[in-house]
């Protein structure tokens, strides 16, 4: 239970020296951090994505160190008339890496950041404690970073929906335009052709006639045949071309009639 109890309150010490490391005694320990991620036109810490920092220590101490925390902070710039103002604690990690006399090492610390994309002072810090306990808060970064929007790819789902949904809305309102007010310009095409293809259509469509149905018929223009389906569309003739009168024939007498008496 005591264990806890100093566990914590190392924790809560750790913090505050992390937010302020000036107020820490000299140790001879060095510390230099480098961002292997990081670009040759400067740091960039990119919303959403982790940021490894990489601490390198030297123990120059007759006695081993150890690395208990590693945290920091992001600062706004001086501004005219007061001094910088904190924007976003990091997190603090804990290690308690040990680093024997004489020894170097490296530790790698990572966060995220969720920011408007402006220009911050980062403020790294590294809590180390003595042979005998004592906690020290040496100072590991405090340059001036960038924080940045991650870049967006033609492939992110999100734009690709995005894509469909405005193709299909701009094809919706051309296919909405064009048919209210440009398909009325043109002239529509009749749906029926004229009264020839009518009747070939018609004529095609007509059921095969047994050989048997079918009458001769002798006219002046030689012999036909004729079925008995009709082979064309009568709708389109008119009514006095279709009932025709028809003559009757009167019957004569096998003899003729002679015209008048002969004489003896």
């Amino acid at each position: 239970m005591l264990s806890i109890r100093a566990f914590g309150a190392l924790a809560q010490d750790a913090d505050e020296e992390v937010e302020n490391p000036s107020t820490s005694p000299a140790l001879a320990v060095k510390v230099s951090t480098s961002f292997p991620s990081s670009e040759i036109f400067g740091i960039k810490l990119v919303n959403g994505h982790p940021t490894q920092a990489l601490l390198s220590f030297t123990n120059e101490e007759p006695e081993p160190v150890s690395v208990v925390f590693i945290g920091g902070s992001l600062w706004t710039s001086a501004f005219t008339g007061q001094g910088p103002q904190i924007v976003r604690n990091l997190t603090t990690t804990r290690y308690n890496v040990e680093i024997p006399a004489g020894q170097s090492d490296s530790i790698s610390y990572s966060f995220a950041t969720d920011l408007h994309p402006q220009d911050l002072k980062l403020n790294l810090a590294a809590v180390i404690t003595d042979s005998e306990g004592s906690p020290y808060t040496l100072q590991a970064f405090n340059e001036t970073v960038s924080i940045v929007e991650p870049d967006t790819s033609i492939f992110d789902p999100q734009i690709v929906f995005l894509y469909i949904f405005l193709g299909a809305l701009f094809g919706g309102t051309c296919y909405f335009i064009y048919s209210t007010w440009i398909s009325t310009l043109f002239p529509q095409k009749r749906r029926g052709g004229k009264g020839g293809e009518r009747a070939k259509k018609s004529s095609g469509q007509s059921k095969k006639v047994d050989p048997a149905d079918q009458v001769s018929v002798v006219g002046a223009d030689g012999p036909a045949v004729t079925t008995g389906a009709k082979a064309y569309d009568e709708s389109w003739i008119p009514a006095h071309h279709i009932n025709k009168p028809q003559a009757q024939r009167v019957k004569s007498s096998g003899r003729p009639k002679s015209r008048g008496k002969q004489p003896e």
